[in-house]
């Protein structure tokens, strides 16, 4: 096992053994049980001192990774998570319980409509005309296109963000193409580009969204694609505004001689975001993808989304799913029109956006009451810098609060700050939306745990 560690160490300090070893758990090298060498051991191999190794087994033990039984040893835990792709599985691999989870960047479940009335309007006999029928429902397509960004020439349903992403991406690229990715930026995203055998370009987000003048030099490596979140950044909890958008799509026509890549915008939590819905498909509508997912708003186990734009891309994808899924179940379209038009779930809904706003307020000046200057985001995340990553989740942890690490939504190098002063640096991603409560104790823990080192 030592010679496993050693040849998978790349930097010999407690962050790159650290995430050596979680490489190896995640592939399955090291399996749930075994037992770790002494620290003692692996400084003595590494030909660093004890207190690194020690560092970085307190990181892991930090987050869910390994446990230690004292002078038993320590020992990996069982893995919860080994199906997921890797940067996906970092979101959700730890095993650490908690008193409050603050990691999951998953909605509120008591703020989700009631599905009791739109169950009610399913058709009790499913339709043997579906092999033939068009893929969204008439009635849930005009209601899309009332509460679309720009007039959009054609759209489909599939099966949440995430998909309607990933048919995207089958669809523009080929093996060793480029795209551009926000950063931070979302994991899974990582992995649909690793898988695709794509090239990420990573660009920096601040207060406002996607950088421009990053954007710009990106350009330059002629990337075929760039996929972005216009509100509710996950991980930043950012939007865009109207002048930021305005200068993208300038951006992007100042370069339109380097090529024409095709802008992919993951509105995930549009109904839940107290932004406005800014695209940059009201400048280039035949550049751009609009993704409006409904997993945040009415409740992930919808899996429904929808996606819109260029008649051409769209016709793609959906002749392509129809040697696949075929569709998104019609039944599922009737239970999101009916919760888009029944005014007790837009109520809700509506009310919903009101309270996510209201916490993040609240946990915003809980954290100002405790010395740590932090503008309210947008959504349900929020992006907090804090010394040392690993020493602050350690602190939370002792709290009973998880978080999940900001390094795991780096896109390449460190991950960039949500604000003009932050620059790059460590971070957490706490899901804000998920306190109801307690909010100046949670401040001051998170206040405490941003000094930590």
């Amino acid at each position: 096992m030592l010679d496993q560690i050693v040849d998978a160490v790349e930097y010999r300090t407690p962050e790159g053994i650290a995430a050596a070893i979680s490489r190896l758990i995640r592939s399955g090298t090291l399996s749930a049980g075994d037992r770790l060498p002494t620290v003692r051991d692996v400084a003595a191999i590494l030909g660093v001192s004890p207190a690194t190794v020690s560092n970085a087994w307190q990181a892991l033990s930090g987050v869910g990774l390994i446990t230690s039984r004292g002078r038993a040893g320590s020992y990996v835990l069982q893995a919860a998570t080994a199906w997921m792709p890797p940067h996906f599985g970092e979101l959700a691999g730890s095993h650490v319980s908690a008193r409050l989870d603050l990691s999951t960047g998953t909605p509120d479940g008591e703020l989700l409509p009631d599905l009791t009335a739109a169950l009610t309007r399913v058709p009790t006999r499913a339709d043997t005309a579906s092999y033939l029928s068009a893929p969204v429902l008439p009635e849930l397509e005009l209601q899309l296109r009332a509460s679309w960004p720009y007039p959009v020439a054609a759209l489909t349903i599939v099966d949440g963000a995430l998909d309607a992403i990933s048919r995207a991406l089958e669809t523009l690229v080929r093996y060793g193409d480029r795209v551009v990715v926000e950063n931070p930026g979302f994991p899974p995203f990582f992995d649909l580009l690793e898988h695709l055998g794509v090239e990420r370009i990573p660009v920096d987000v601040d207060a406002e969204g996607l950088r421009p003048d990053q954007l710009a030099r990106a350009l330059l490596l002629n990337p075929v694609a760039i996929i972005l979140q216009p509100r509710a950044h996950n991980p930043t909890g950012a939007s865009f505004t109207a002048e930021r958008v305005r200068e993208l799509a300038r951006v992007l026509r100042a370069h339109e001689h380097l090529g024409d890549p095709v802008v992919i915008e993951d509105d995930h939590s549009g109904e839940i975001s107290s932004a406005p819905a800014f695209s940059i498909g009201t400048w280039l509508p035949q550049r751009t993808l609009h993704v409006r997912s409904y997993a945040k708003s009415h409740g992930p186990d919808l899996r429904i989304a929808a996606i819109g734009g260029p008649e051409l891309l769209i016709d793609r994808i959906v002749a392509r799913r129809m040697l696949g899924p075929g569709w998104t179940s019609r039944m599922l379209q009737t239970i999101l029109h009916d919760l888009l038009t029944a005014s007790s779930s837009v109520s809700t809904v509506h009310d919903a956006r009101r309270i996510y706003q209201a916490r993040q307020r609240q946990l915003a000046e809980a954290l100002v009451a405790h010395g740590l200057p932090h503008p309210p985001s947008d959504g349900i995340n929020t992006w907090i810098p804090v010394a040392d990553e690993k020493a602050a989740i350690v602190t939370l942890a002792a709290g009973g609060i998880r978080v999940a690490a900001g390094s795991t939504f780096a896109a390449g190098g460190p991950p960039a700050g949500s604000g003009p002063d932050h620059g790059t640096g460590q971070f957490l991603r706490v899901t804000a939306g998920r306190v109801r409560d307690e909010f100046d104790q949670v401040g001051a823990l998170l206040a405490s745990a941003a000094r930590a080192t």
